[in-house]
């Protein structure tokens, strides 16, 4: 499913626009990447209950479910509700039944509070039902069954579970889950959850080494950083709280916020929201016209709506924006909480792009096609918009060769569609001296429960979902459909290698010319940096692994060769466009153990500096 991204990886790769040295000899050892680093709870899987909606800490205490206290998807009437399901259930049992047998039945019936309810329940996959009981590891199920398969029809009404309850290997089968990640109770002990570190990959051949460099800290949850392209080179950090930070060319942060919208935004503290505070872009001539633009959760009434707004800055004060300039240019109802979308950023054709999540729950279940396949809802779409020249008249205006202007039925603002949850998308700055590939659109869209994928956005083009995840069929009646004419993903990859993309940047730098036209992007959950080469003459996108250096590629002062394994985002400085390009990630800094993650962190904020070394 949907996942917010903890662990952001920004990379600059805007480039001067002088011509760059080509050369092919040796150059120096470090290319200037950055990383963001910030404290939260550390969250390799994604927390999600059963209703969508993010875990939380109940206001009363749990009697039954009291692992769950601290953080989890139950409140105290749940909590009674599920501990009188337990005596009832127990009422049938003698003493030997209870102290064989009290211990399972609990634990089974309290994975309902669990913060990963969704996934254990199988939440997420609508072409099955939600399971009745939640995903079992096989090791659990077999003493499960040995022990207590008595209690199965007591515990659930699932006709086939209840057929296979004689045969141990057809029972155990029944009880497993596709992600043998999300099994209880491995889930509680996973290492993805309680390592500190990300994966320090060992050098295999041809894996390019990468370096990081501390260079900001006392965060929380920073979900983007962005640059105003104005001559100052600040760099600006948005908390998915709703603050903006100003950080000068030296690193220091101001001490006031450049933008502070708390109030409005709407989010919660707890692990696994997805709302809040999620993109924030300039205008091409902000250095002129002072324009930026957010997109940002909210609540109208009982209704959940995202928000895409226009602030202009101060015009006594350049670090801080005038709040009161505030002008809404567009709002969409969100059906349930999660897959909000989130990016907002212009092009090369001077269009503001929006790009919105297909509006939540599991398998956009949203009418006869879904909302990412109905080009007559915003939600699950690319938007394209015009916002110059506002300041009189309409909010925006629609560019006239948008492709679905003269469509009937469908929304003019929509550019692409069949997205679900594009999370980080950047534009290519094209080869420093050919400009090839320059203007393309790269995006990572979020999978269900399989794939993850990158796209290379065009207009007027169906991406697939959700007949589609990745290369493979979703719904197989939506797939089978000759009128899809869907493309696809230039790369997609499996579960087992992550479970969350986040979008990343075309490496365009001056140092190391192989590296020219290279995508550099992450995973959320997995922690893992990759990259994309096109091979020009078949067009396809190999893949390569990202490693840490090892040895003595990362020993001088300042640098390091670990980082916290979440990769929320990457992002791009202003600094980059002089000289070379200067990539930057986000990773959140955990410092406590998943048994203590309920509790909400501060985040703390790195920058690194990364090292491809020896690339000729």
């Amino acid at each position: 499913g949907t996942n917010f991204k903890c662990n952001s990886v920004s990379v600059d790769l805007t480039l001067d626009n002088l011509r760059c040295n080509m050369r092919t000899t040796k150059h120096s050892p470090f290319i200037g990447l950055y990383l963001l680093g910030f404290w939260i709870a550390p969250v390799s899987l994604h927390p999600q209950c059963l209703d969508f909606k993010p875990p939380f800490k109940p206001q009363e205490d749990l009697q039954f479910c009291a692992m769950y206290r601290n953080f989890g998807c139950c409140d105290s009437a749940k909590d009674q509700e599920l501990m009188a399901k337990f005596y009832k259930i127990m009422d049938n049992f003698d003493n030997y039944g209870h102290a064989n047998c009290a211990g399972y039945v609990q634990d089974l019936l309290c994975q309902e509070c669990s913060p990963y309810a969704a996934h254990l329940f199988d939440a997420e996959d609508p072409s099955t039902p939600i399971r009745t009981l939640p995903g079992l590891c096989p090791d659990y199920c077999s003493q499960f069954w040995l022990k207590c398969r008595s209690t199965i029809t007591l515990l659930s009404d699932d006709l086939q579970l209840a057929q296979a309850e004689p045969d141990q290997v057809h029972f155990c089968q029944h009880l497993e889950l596709e992600d043998p990640d999300y099994c209880y109770p491995h889930l509680l002990s996973n290492e993805q959850l309680t390592q500190n570190l990300g994966h320090v990959l060992a050098d295999p051949e041809g894996c390019l080494q990468l370096c990081l460099e501390e260079v900001a800290n006392g965060l929380r949850n920073p979900l983007a950083m962005v640059h105003a392209n104005d001559g100052t080179h600040r760099f600006f950090i948005a908390e998915q709280v709703g603050l903006v930070w100003t950080y000068l060319p030296d690193r220091s942060k101001l001490e006031k916020p450049f933008l502070n919208i708390t109030k409005a935004v709407l989010t919660s503290p707890w692990e696994g929201d997805e709302r809040g505070f999620l993109g924030l872009t300039f205008h091409p001539n902000y250095k002129y016209n002072g324009k930026l633009y957010v997109y940002y959760s909210v609540e109208i009434g009982f209704d959940e709506r995202i928000r895409v707004s226009e602030f202009r800055v101060s015009s006594g004060d350049m670090n801080e924006v005038d709040h009161a300039s505030e002008r809404i240019i567009l709002e969409v109802d969100e059906p349930a909480s999660n897959h909000n979308g989130g990016m907002v950023m212009f092009a090369d054709d001077g269009y503001l792009y929006i790009f919105t999540g297909d509006g939540g729950m599991a398998g956009d279940p949203f009418g006869k096609y879904g909302n990412a396949q109905n080009k007559s809802a915003l939600l699950g779409k690319v938007l394209r918009i015009n916002v110059d020249d506002n300041d009189r008249g309409p909010l925006y205006r629609i560019p006239s060769d948008n492709p679905f202007v003269h469509e009937r039925g469908a929304r003019p603002e929509v550019y692409a569609y069949g997205v679900r949850n594009m999370w980080r998308c950047s534009v290519d700055r094209g080869d420093p001296l050919t400009k090839e590939g320059k203007g393309r659109i790269f995006c990572g869209d979020v999978g269900q429960n399989k794939f993850e994928e990158i796209d290379i956005i065009e207009k007027g083009r169906n991406y697939g979902w959700r007949a589609k995840e990745g290369f493979s069929c979703y719904d197989k009646k939506l797939c089978a459909n000759s009128s899809l004419d869907d493309v696809l993903p230039i790369y997609a990859y499996p579960h087992k290698m992550g479970k969350s993309v986040t979008g990343g940047y075309v490496y365009r730098g001056c140092e190391y010319p192989n590296l020219n036209g290279m995508y550099i992007f992450g995973d959320f959950m997995s922690g893992r940096m990759m990259n994309l080469q096109e091979n020009k003459n078949t067009g396809q996108w190999n893949y390569h692994e990202i490693c840490m250096g090892i040895g003595l590629t990362c020993a001088f002062p300042g640098l390091i060769n670990n980082y916290y394994q979440y990769i929320i985002s990457f992002a791009e400085d202003e600094a980059g466009r002089r000289s070379h390009i200067k990539p930057i990630f986000v990773c959140p800094w955990p410092h406590r153990q998943w048994k203590r993650f309920f509790k909400h962190q501060i985040s703390r904020l790195h920058t690194f500096k990364a090292s491809f070394p020896n690339q000729d």
